[in-house]
């Protein structure tokens, strides 16, 4: 069990958290037709459509209701009312996710009162499905807003079909901000090789993998349509990744009576043995050779290159779910977790297999990470390796000094033995360095 401290500061002066807009703008993405639309003043809205752009590399569709001092004083429903009627009559979305800001939230708008009354005055909207998730950004994290629009999605869209309309082999997967746009898509493809019908919540595999799409639409061109999001009534089974999705997997079992498992990683060989035997069993499917000859790889993988990671220490400073999966994936190679930062209270950072867990930002990571092999974390620990003289391996958001990060894939086997690889080989190279100085 992991000591769970929070540091005392009254400042974030080198901040590892991004608020919780970005991360519901980057599940909302991952719906086909959608127009995300943020409730606050223009600066929210590019401070998180900033944030996206730098980590993917490609146009960000973001929309804003603009407010001004004086409508933050007089009330926000007009504003609200005005940018949707834009957005239909403009860029015709097929769901349009709206989410509140700090702005809008601290002078206390009634946002679901908004809603329904707009919905009221104007019922040529009511083929329009209007997700709404609050997301202040003095409270919560990515992780917390991705999750919340997980769980309005699912609470709002899908709709209960009769037994003619069941299908047999569609399952539901609920896929955390812990998992990159690369991993949906080899998830994906793992669930289909079992003859079962994926149906991702969000799908960012189409949308942030940096494909060229012909439209020059605003609203996104490829996810998750609200067709599939209305037959998840109809789904045999819902696969929540990451335990931040658990709420959406419970929203769906109290509605649809929908079964579900969770699985806090899919990096590692016992994690992807768990999850092709859960596939296994909801099929009735053996597992195909292809993933067992890939197992045999990554034994021998694991095999001839354990000590290049024996003993290393190695210092994380991530958001709960991924946290996990990584010190999962690191220890399963006997590597030491010599410090653990990450950015909010989460009930399974106490189930974590090391000593402790500190909630801080940056500036507690780098005074933690003295004396550590490797560095894992977001682009912004740069700084902090070099100060430290410490090699980075960059994981979670934002990433803006590697190419194309949306690929990147960290799942199933053959994930796995890309993350082996690379940080086997900047273990390697400090290795290399060491004996060049001392020859």
């Amino acid at each position: 069990m992991a000591i769970i401290s929070v540091t005392s500061t009254s400042v974030a002066v080198n901040p590892l958290k991004q608020s919780q807009t970005v991360g519901a703008v980057l599940a909302f993405l991952g719906l086909k037709g959608i127009m995300p639309l943020l409730h606050g003043s223009q600066g929210c809205t590019a401070l998180t459509k900033a944030v996206l752009v730098q980590h993917f590399r490609q146009a960000i569709p973001l929309s804003s209701t603009a407010m001004t001092e004086v409508a933050t004083i007089l009330g926000g429903e007009e504003r609200v009312e005005e940018a949707i009627l834009t957005l239909v009559q403009r860029s015709k979305p097929e769901i349009i996710g709206l989410c509140s800001t700090g702005l809008v939230e601290t002078r206390g708008d009634d946002m679901g009162r908004f809603v329904k009354e707009i919905r009221h005055r104007h019922p040529e909207l009511d083929y329009l499905p209007i997700v709404l998730v609050s997301t202040p950004d003095f409270k919560g994290t990515l992780q917390d807003g991705f999750a919340g629009a997980v769980e309005s999605i699912v609470r709002e869209i899908p709709q209960k079909g009769s037994k003619q309309d069941a299908c047999p082999t569609q399952i539901t997967i609920l896929a955390s901000s812990a998992f990159t746009p690369g991993d949906v898509q080899e998830i994906k493809e793992i669930v289909t090789s079992f003859g079962l019908v994926p149906i991702a919540v969000p799908d960012l595999s189409g949308v942030l993998d940096g494909s060229i799409e012909d439209s020059s639409s605003a609203i996104t061109a490829n996810g998750t349509n609200a067709a599939q999001l209305r037959s998840i009534g109809s789904s045999v089974f819902t696969l929540a990744l990451g335990d931040s999705m658990r709420a959406g997997a419970q929203i769906l079992e109290q509605r649809f009576n929908i079964p579900y498992e969770i699985f806090g990683e899919l990096t590692g060989l016992a994690a992807v043995d768990k999850f092709l035997q859960a596939l296994a069993d909801i099929s009735g499917v053996s597992v195909p050779e292809k993933y067992r000859r890939q197992r045999r790889q990554l034994q021998h993988v694991m095999l001839e290159n354990h000590f290049y990671f024996g003993c290393k220490r190695v210092s994380l400073a991530l958001e709960p779910d991924l946290l996990w999966s990584t010190v999962a994936f690191l220890r399963s190679l006997g590597v030491e977790i010599h410090a653990a930062v990450t950015t909010t209270r989460f009930p399974l950072l106490e189930k974590l297999p090391i000593k402790s867990v500190t909630i801080g930002d940056l500036e507690d990571f780098e005074q933690l990470a003295v004396g550590s092999d490797l560095l894992i974390t977001n682009s912004h620990g740069v700084a902090i390796a070099q100060r430290l003289k410490i090699p980075l391996y960059r994981q979670g958001i934002p990433i803006f000094d590697r190419l194309d990060y949306g690929q990147f894939t960290k799942v199933g086997y053959r994930g796995t033995m890309q993350l082996l690889f690379d940080i086997g080989n900047l273990f390697l190279e400090q290795e290399t360095k060491v004996t060049a100085v001392c020859n």
